[in-house]
């Protein structure tokens, strides 16, 4: 199976600190459940996995795909020589690292690596 390109997370803005709110709608539509870190972020585990955001300084106000990469430095490189724009360099957060790039339309994503 192939791993690199993988869509594999979402994380979705819950600004004006509607994190509760969020959870709680999902948990009563579709019976979701939640794994909090800190105040301002929970993830969940419902097919596709993601999490929503309420950190505006740090994240997108829009949905942010997330790509998996086997090896992080050559998937950024494949990513600038295909006409890609890197936005946010390689970074670490809590399980790996990442960066995040532009396509030509301007849509915003992100790949991360353990």
């Amino acid at each position: 199976m192939k791993r690199t390109g993988k869509l594999d997370y979402l994380e979705m803005p819950a600004s004006g600190g509607a994190l509760d709110s969020v959870k709680a709608f999902y948990s009563a539509a579709f019976s979701w459940s939640f794994t909090d870190y800190g105040p301002s972020y929970s993830a969940f585990s419902e097919g596709l996995d993601g999490g929503f955001h309420t950190d505006s300084g740090e994240a997108s106000s829009k949905p942010l795909p997330v790509l998996y990469s086997e090896n992080l430095e050559e998937t950024l490189e494949a990513v600038v020589s295909a006409g890609g724009r890197i936005v946010r360099p390689i970074f670490s957060f809590p399980g790996g690292r990442r960066f995040h790039f532009t396509d030509p339309a301007g849509n915003e994503l992100a790949v991360w690596s353990e």
